[in-house]
Order: structure tokens, then C-alpha cells, then sequence
């Protein structure tokens, strides 16, 4: 008689807040930060807000291609399917080919990669393809880690399966072992900020990788949190665009809790995101992937209602979408896990 498998526990209410801020923070991040992309950095006490605009003219509010590249993975996690199975990466490479016909910004590597297998879009030949880019040109965008953190929800309670979806995943159109490992540990910190409501889990992570890469990011990490975003160059490379997020999350300080004077500590989200879209450059891209953690340290109640009422995007989605879309990932996931 074998014993049954253990489920997975139930998360608190405060957890499910924390699930469900994850793709709104990744969303609001993109769409705050969209409107100043390729942009110098903004450090002289200029604005920032969601004003959309920018070299694509976005709307106030929409997001863009970190997001849109997010909701067709979070299409196919929600439905509760292994996301390291074929069915599941063909079914992801599929919508992000159609997806890519159309979208007004598409990534250089990741366009590059989805047009060379528009007639045969499989997660092989997407693959084979992002090899071939990689093995020619030697540079690794931050296009996978944008959109990664679907794949955290999808296996809050399974980090092995949470690794091997990240990396399986980024090697869509990143032939980059090294892109893919920045997308592990990401949704490593995504899932254990969901959890357990801190941002531990990054460095956690890092402490789970063999020494030598350990090393490395360790000291990735402590040159982020050393200098503010903006002096981190070439934030458009995944460790870079990495060590960018990081910055602007734990430079910027968790606001002490002092209700009559209206401050409380989930207003580090908001302060940590203006942060990210002033460094500059790739600024939709930085803010994307620190909004993804940010959600899931402070929650869907930390994200200002008047960002969520505006916030829009492929394929004709709002705000209430993705946190639906989030919440149905974890239910699948959860239900996979039993």
C-alpha cells in the first residue's frame, strides 16, 4: 500500500494578496516604466508616473512587451499543465509567435529568434534557434527574465520544478544558461517572497547554486546593493537588468509605519518602482521584473487603485485579468502538487 502524496498547504489571505500582486506589480512596473524607455536617467528630481507615451506611443497605463510576454505564460500555467512539459512550452512558443506578429516592441534577440521559426513554431526549433543566436552573437538579453515570474506561481511548493520551468522556459529564445539561472533564482525569491512575505529569497537562492556560480552571484548582489540603479550600465543584459531590479528594491527604504502621518511600509512598492524607472535606458524592463518581486513582497492591496484602474494591455486584458490569471496559476499548481 503506498502512501498518499502530501498536499500542498493553503495559502493564508495574506498570501493569496501576495500571489496576486505579483503579475499586477510586474505590469505596473512595465507600464510605468514604459513611457521613458531608452531614456537617460531621470535622478534630477524629474517625474515619474504612468503617463504611457514613449518611442512606441503607449497609452497611459498599457503595458508592453514584459507583460504581454508574461500573459501568454501565465495563459498556459493557469490551465494547470507542467510548464516543463512539450505540450506546454509548444503551447507558450505558439502564442508568443502569434503574439510577435503583431506587438509594436518586440525584444532584438527575442524578435529575431520568433521570426526565424514563424513557419515551424515548436519549443525545438525555438530553442535550437536561441542556441544558434547565442553561439553567434554571445550576448543574452534580459527578455526571459521579464516575463519569468508566471512560473513562480506554478510551483510555489516545488522549487526543484520551479528551477527546471525557469530555465526550460528562458531557453525559448535565451540560449543562455547563464539567462536562464538569473530566471531560477528570480522566481526562487518570487516564490519565497509570496510565502513567507520577505525578499530573502534571492540571496537564499544564490546560496543553493554550485560554489562557483554562488561566487559569482553573491558578488553580483553586493555590487548592486552598493550603488544605486542608475550606475549599473547596460541594464538591456540579463545580469545587468538583474542587478538593476535589485538595486532600486534594496536601496530604496522600507517607509517606517506611521499611519497619521500616512506612511506605511507597503509604500516601499511605489518607492522602490520610481527607483527602477529612474535608472534609465531599458527602464520598462528593470521596473518589470522588480515589480514582479515587489507584488509578491508587499501584495495586490500594496498597488495603488488609481494604477489599477488605468492598467492595460495585450490581449485586450486589465488589471482584475491578471490577478485572475495569477490566482488560477496557484490553484493549478496547487492542485498539480496534490
Amino acid at each position: 500500500m503506498t502512501s498518499a502524496k502530501p498536499s500542498a498547504p493553503l495559502l493564508s489571505s495574506a498570501q493569496v494578496d501576495r500571489a496576486a500582486g505579483v503579475l499586477l506589480g510586474l505590469a505596473c512596473g512595465d507600464a510605468l516604466g514604459a513611457g521613458y524607455e531608452f531614456q537617460p536617467a531621470r535622478i534630477h528630481g524629474e517625474t515619474v508616473d504612468m503617463v504611457g507615451g514613449g518611442g512606441f506611443g503607449w497609452a497611459p497605463g498599457e503595458w508592453t512587451d514584459d507583460t504581454s510576454m508574461a500573459v501568454a505564460i501565465a495563459e498556459t500555467s493557469s490551465t494547470g499543465v507542467d510548464l516543463r512539459s512539450s505540450a506546454a512550452l509548444d503551447a507558450i512558443t505558439v502564442r508568443f509567435v502569434n503574439w510577435a506578429k503583431d506587438a509594436p516592441d518586440v525584444g532584438i534577440q527575442t524578435g529575431a529568434v520568433l521570426r526565424s521559426i514563424a513557419g515551424d513554431p515548436t519549443s525545438d526549433t525555438a530553442a535550437a534557434s536561441a542556441r544558434e543566436h547565442f553561439a553567434r552573437t554571445g550576448r543574452s538579453g534580459n527578455g526571459s527574465l521579464m516575463r519569468t515570474a508566471p512560473v513562480a506561481l506554478a510551483y510555489l511548493h516545488d522549487p526543484d520544478a520551479r528551477g527546471q520551468a525557469a530555465r526550460a522556459i528562458s531557453r525559448l529564445t535565451h540560449g543562455d544558461d547563464e539567462a536562464g539561472e538569473a530566471c531560477a533564482m528570480w522566481c526562487d525569491a518570487i516564490a519565497h517572497a509570496v510565502l513567507h512575505g520577505n525578499l530573502e529569497g534571492l540571496r537564499l537562492a544564490v546560496a543553493e547554486l554550485p560554489a562557483d556560480r554562488a561566487r559569482v552571484w553573491s558578488e553580483r548582489l553586493d555590487r548592486a546593493e552598493s550603488v544605486a540603479p542608475h550606475e549599473i550600465p547596460h541594464n538591456g543584459w540579463v545580469v545587468a537588468a538583474l542587478q538593476a531590479a535589485w538595486s532600486a528594491i534594496t536601496r530604496t527604504p522600507v517607509p517606517i509605519g506611521d499611519p497619521a502621518s500616512g506612511r506605511f511600509p507597503a509604500q516601499h512598492l511605489t518607492l522602490a518602482l520610481d527607483a527602477a524607472v529612474r535608472a534609465g535606458d531599458d527602464t520598462d524592463t528593470v521596473a518589470a521584473i522588480a515589480g514582479g518581486l515587489l507584488g509578491a513582497r508587499w501584495g495586490a492591496s500594496a498597488i495603488p487603485s488609481q494604477w489599477q484602474r488605468i492598467l492595460h494591455g495585450w490581449p485586450d486584458l486589465r488589471s482584475n485579468d491578471l490577478t485572475q490569471l495569477a490566482l488560477m496559476t496557484v490553484r493549478a499548481g496547487q492542485q498539480q502538487a496534490c
